[in-house]
């Protein structure tokens, strides 16, 4: 096992709990149907409820977007490949905290819209609460805020990027990211790279951050709080801790993939590629060996594929 048994829960338990705030928020976001008269015809018009600009285009082709979606991932990647380059982890925290203060924003406006008439005002409340939230996650580094924000974060992703997919560019999605990922982390560094340069230049990690100590460790803090002796003060002891760590994107890739299934098929069939998500990042801390990195997505993507078999065979028999 890769970390220790309540370090792997901790960490699943967080995936898990991401998984259903994101379909309490697709649910919030689903697109709304309304009948207009249009030239003296009633028209179906699909209206979608995201704020911020985050509406997605008028007419849009589901099957082809995907190539969109890749392009936007590669500048994307490409960028921050750039800036972790030229070292510009001032500039990458700024960008950081303003992504993080409006996908805060959806998630906190998903509850907010049915509590508060106006949708304008919902939303300015929402970056209300976002704004301290980003500032203690990305200038102060509190660990018990930053893992809280990342609860809300995938979910405020996940939505803006559901309506532009359908079931088989979701697929093709998934694919074509586990591939990235097995490259980034087994054959290129890239992701190693990555994370190192946020964690230790930005201060700031895209995902779950769990640091840790082992007995011994343990051993020393409590023999150092007890002990009277200078020589044992923690401040003077300097200690290497532990950390596990799981990546945004195997967070957000399978709320988009269940929210595709939710938005296709229903709640229930979602919620199966959930679980199967969950059951396949478990299987994989289980197996995995300490000291040795991993690329969760060709693991999870598996489980989301068990999961969107057994979410079609769901659909049809609460259809009988």
């Amino acid at each position: 096992m890769k970390h220790s048994v309540k370090i792997t829960a901790i960490l699943i338990i967080m995936f898990f709990v991401t998984q259903l705030i994101g379909l309490a928020v697709i649910y919030a976001y689903m697109p709304h149907i309304t009948q207009v008269e249009i030239n003296g015809t009633l028209q179906n018009v699909t209206t979608n409820p995201l704020p911020y600009g985050m509406q997605p285009p008028e007419n849009i082709e589901k099957d082809t977007s995907l190539i969109s979606i890749i392009v936007a991932f590669v500048i994307a990647i490409s960028f921050v490949f750039l800036l972790t380059k030229l070292k510009a982890a001032l500039f990458m925290r700024l960008w950081f905290f303003f992504v993080v203060v409006i996908v805060l924003g959806i998630a906190f406006n998903a509850v907010l819209q049915y509590l508060i008439d106006s949708l304008l005002i919902s939303s300015l409340i929402s970056l209300t609460i976002a704004l301290p939230l980003a500032i203690f996650k990305v200038f102060k580094q509190n660990m018990w805020v930053h893992n809280f924000t990342e609860l809300l974060i995938y979910p405020g992703i996940a939505v803006v990027f559901i309506p532009l997919l359908n079931i088989w560019s979701a697929i093709a999605l998934l694919i074509l990211i586990s591939i990235y990922d097995i490259w980034a982390v087994w054959h290129s560094g890239l992701m190693q790279k990555m994370a190192k340069f946020q964690i230790q230049e930005m201060k700031v990690f895209a995902g779950f951050f769990v640091p840790y100590m082992n007995k011994k460790q343990r051993a020393l803090v409590k023999e150092a709080k007890l002990s009277k002796s200078k020589n044992l003060k923690l401040k003077d002891r300097k200690m290497k801790v532990s950390v596990a760590i799981l990546g945004g994107g195997d967070v957000v890739f399978p709320i988009i993939t269940a929210g595709v299934i939710f938005y296709t098929l229903g709640f229930i069939p979602a919620l199966i590629v959930s679980l199967c998500a969950t059951i396949a990042l478990l299987g994989l801390f289980i197996f995995a060996r300490k000291g040795k990195f991993y690329p969760a997505m060709p693991f999870i993507t598996a489980g989301l594929f068990i999961g969107i078999g057994l979410a079609y065979i769901a659909a049809y028999l609460i259809k009988l």
